[in-house]
Order: C-alpha cells, then structure tokens, then sequence
C-alpha cells in the first residue's frame, strides 16, 4: 500500500474487508469532520442535564432497639423529605429514594454518603451499608411494568419489614 503510514488505520487488515487504499499522498492528512453545536443523537440527553435516579439503599449491623430505629429513619425522613419510604428490623434497614443526579456516579455516591453523614444529626444506629442500587427511572418503571424489581414498595413513610 503506498502512501499510508506503518501502524495507522488505514494500513491494518480490517476483518472482512481486506485492507483499505489510500487515496492521498505519503504524509497527507485526512481532514476532520466536525458536527454542529447543538447535534446529538435522537434521545440522548446534555451531559449538564439532570436525570432522576431510583435509589435503594440497605444498612445493616447490630441489634438497635426498634423504637430508636424508627424514630431516627423518621427524623431522617423529616429532615431530607426526598425519602420515599424506610423498611426496618432491629438489625437491619432499607431505604428507598428518587435522587436528582446528572449520571449513576453522582447519583450514588450521594446515595454512599447518605447514611453516615446524618448517622450523628438524626441519631441513626452505627450500622454499615451492605447494599446500593441506582436505576434509571425509565428502567425502575419497565420492572414494575413487568412485575419484578422493587415492589411498588410499602406506603410512603418508615415501616417496619
């Protein structure tokens, strides 16, 4: 192949098709093709733009007496009125939520923090968390349509499991 550079594109076997001919001269470069400001594809959101995001979070640890769980995940609630609903056990807990988050990373990692940063204001026991679950919404409304994922849940508010 003359005129192609050793190690470009141009000058690797592609599978199926054999290798492809220059058409310009040793050393010339191909001109770049821009897309207009504003061009995306159908359906593609602005990275800028937030998405909302269903968040399932699991905490678990050592046993707590159940009235000081539901009193912290209802003050929790009360401070942060974003919490959709809470499920308990004296050793366990399940917190589900909408987060306004531009991707899944931003999105869970508030989710990450969630728990130990409002451990001391709302008085949540000293538990871990041991479970995270991020989806989209459109993803979190085809799995109730199809009747698997996370139950519609327990009406909003703390209940116990």
């Amino acid at each position: 192949m003359s005129g192609v550079r050793p190690g470009t594109a141009a000058s690797r076997a592609r599978p199926g098709g054999g290798a492809r001919k220059a058409s310009r001269a040793a050393g010339e470069e191909r001109p770049l093709t821009s897309v207009a400001a504003g061009d995306r594809f159908r359906g593609e959101e602005p990275e800028h733009t937030p998405r909302l995001w269903h968040v399932t979070l699991s905490v678990s640890g050592a046993r707590a007496p159940l009235p000081e769980v539901r009193r912290a995940l209802e003050q929790l609630a009360h401070d942060h009125p974003f919490l959709l609903t809470s499920r308990y056990a004296d050793d366990h807990a399940e917190i589900r939520y909408w987060e306004e988050a531009r991707d899944l990373h931003d999105a869970a990692a508030v989710a990450l923090r969630l728990w130990g940063e409002h451990r001391q204001t709302a008085g949540l026991p000293p538990w871990e968390i041991v479970g995270l679950e991020v989806i989209d919404r459109v993803t979190y409304h085809q799995r109730i349509a199809a009747g698997y994922g996370p139950a519609p849940a327990t009406p909003v508010g703390v209940h116990p499991f």
